[in-house]
């Protein structure tokens, strides 16, 4: 096991610079979240468009598979509807998404939470443990009602946030690049 496992590893190394290099990219987005938010804010667009649509389609993907089983399945059709229609919004209109990135993601939080929370309420006949749901529909409200609150700071922190976030992640990969580059180097000797 032992030996497999330092095969793996050796055969890794071989891609030590493709780790370099996504420090180095994660490094850049963080230095351009900090120097020029507006950037970021219209990379984070796009991403919340296409994320918004990947899980809308899961959610009705899923309520459709367990729709003999569950009748309150358009509760969730419905939250993958709003999801979708979120991220389309997001994508076919993004100058107007990043003006207002922050309200889409407002009223998108809080209308999955209300749906969560309703959801939760009817799956209490038919498990325990829903109460997990309704709590993660009441922080999707509050987290929506907060930003709706206080966009501007919060469309700074987030960006901030995950500037930071890509600064300490490309470090890490840039490290182990270094760290792998140093086992291709002496697997190469050997």
């Amino acid at each position: 096991m032992a030996f497999a496992t330092a095969v793996a590893t050796v055969e890794l190394s071989r891609y030590w610079w493709v780790f370099i290099l996504r420090g180095v990219l994660a490094i850049a987005f963080g230095v351009v979240a900090f120097i020029s938010p507006p950037a970021t804010i219209a990379v984070l667009v796009f991403f919340f468009g296409v994320w918004a649509l990947v899980d809308g389609a899961f959610h009705i993907a899923g309520a459709i598979r367990d729709r003999s089983q569950n009748r309150s399945f358009w509760l969730a059709v419905l939250e993958g509807v709003v999801s979708i229609i979120a991220g389309v919004l997001a994508l076919a209109f993004p100058v107007l998404a990043a003006a207002s990135l922050l309200l889409l993601i407002s009223a998108w939080s809080i209308l999955t939470g209300v749906i969560e929370i309703a959801l939760a309420i009817r799956l209490r006949e038919q498990m325990t443990g829903e109460l997990w749901l309704a709590i993660a529909g009441i922080l999707s409200i509050v987290f929506g009602v907060l930003l709706f609150l206080f966009p501007t700071s919060g469309a700074i922190t987030i960006v901030w946030i995950i500037g930071a976030f890509a600064i300490a992640f490309g470090i890490s990969m840039i490290a182990l690049g270094w760290r792998l580059r140093g086992i291709h180097q002496r697997a190469s000797v050997a």
